[in-house]
């Protein structure tokens, strides 16, 4: 077997599913939990579906709303928010990592409550601090300022929050 044989083309990959079967099975990939297109159209080529054919099922599952992105996008942000405690900043990267629109992104970005949004970082640096066996108040600073800043929290937030805490 030559070289060139071995390497694996995607547009050569041999059919898993039948473009009937591929629908199906599309419609309970998204009926399961929220996906984006990219999700979806990914999902699609790696059922080695024709570029035509996914298409024709990406836009079938819009229709029939089964596959809706400012729905995603909201789910997304909720959902890394309330249960991973994830910063707008980590959203948004994870957000544009599965290419949702900038203006789709900014709305879901406003359904995060600032309140809410404050109270969820102050008991992540708070939490934090108490694991710490860091005694140099400076570096403890520093670590649970990493710490947030990991967690995809704002800077300015960050720097506020400690302000806050020395008062």
């Amino acid at each position: 077997m030559r070289y060139f044989d071995t390497l694996k083309n995607e547009h050569n990959k041999p059919k898993i599913f039948s473009r009937e079967q591929a629908q199906l099975k599309a419609e309970s990939y998204c009926a399961y939990q929220e996906r984006s297109q990219f999700e979806v159209r990914n999902k699609l080529y790696e059922w080695g579906l024709a570029p035509k054919d996914v298409e024709e099922i990406l836009s079938e599952l819009i229709d029939r709303n089964f596959l809706n992105e400012e729905r995603f996008s909201i789910a997304y942000t909720l959902g890394k928010f309330r249960i991973k405690g994830w910063g707008k900043v980590k959203i948004k990267q994870g957000l544009q990592l599965k290419k949702i629109p900038w203006k789709m992104i900014q709305k879901a970005l406003l359904m995060i409550d600032e309140d809410d949004y404050l109270v969820s970082l102050r008991k992540l640096i708070e939490k934090k601090s108490n694991l710490l066996l860091e005694k140099d108040p400076f570096k403890r600073r520093y670590l649970l300022s990493r710490y947030a800043a990991s967690k995809g929290y704002e800077p300015e937030l960050i720097h506020d929050i400690f302000g806050d805490l020395a008062d």
